[in-house]
């Protein structure tokens, strides 16, 4: 049995999930409404307070999917109440963010800003011009515009300049040694 597919999920008193025809799950929340189509040889049922989701039998397509399938559903019930966020960090001389209304300019060291349009239900958040935060609902929709933000400049390991997720770690090399006299 999958560890992470027999918890069950844990719906509060101010989210509602509705299950419908084929695994169509709607999930709506004080944050907004996010809606998926699950696999459906999943049996998904309410019980109080909480979904729970079991498989039907314990072929290997079953089994991958149990827990895939409880964890995305959580992920849906979590984002719908808390949110997400995905902290990013500019590092560079005149490396900078700034907001212009909803869209995002990079000046990361091209002739040119960079200007990134945000995509439906994910905003931006500055903190200073080097702090970035990526805020929203959906968890992947999130992760996919914080590395799509990353691949703008990368961070580099000599220098250790570009975008990088807040915490992350850039392995530092060791320059060319000059010659020897």
């Amino acid at each position: 049995m999958s560890r992470i597919g027999k918890l069950p999920v844990k719906v509060p008193e101010n989210v509602q999930v509705d299950i419908g025809e084929n695994n169509q799950v709607t999930v709506k929340g004080p944050r907004g409404e996010l809606s998926q189509q699950f696999q459906p040889s999943m049996i998904l049922q309410r019980e109080d307070g909480a979904v729970i989701v079991e498989r039907p039998n314990n072929e290997r397509e079953n089994r991958s999917l149990h827990g895939l399938t409880r964890t995305l559903l959580n992920n849906m019930v979590e984002g719908v109440t808390n949110g997400y966020k995905r902290d990013l960090e500019i590092h560079g001389v005149g490396y900078r963010a700034a907001l212009d209304g909803k869209i995002l300019v990079l000046s990361v060291g091209y002739s040119h800003p960079v200007r990134m349009t945000p995509p439906e239900g994910v905003s931006y958040a500055l903190d200073g011009n080097t702090r970035l935060s990526v805020l929203g609902i959906d968890k992947q929709a999130v992760g996919e515009e914080a590395a799509r933000i990353r691949r703008v400049r990368p961070p580099e390991p000599y220098k250790g300049k570009g975008i990088r997720y807040a915490g992350e770690r850039v392995r530092r090399k060791a320059g060319k040694a000059g010659k020897a006299k």
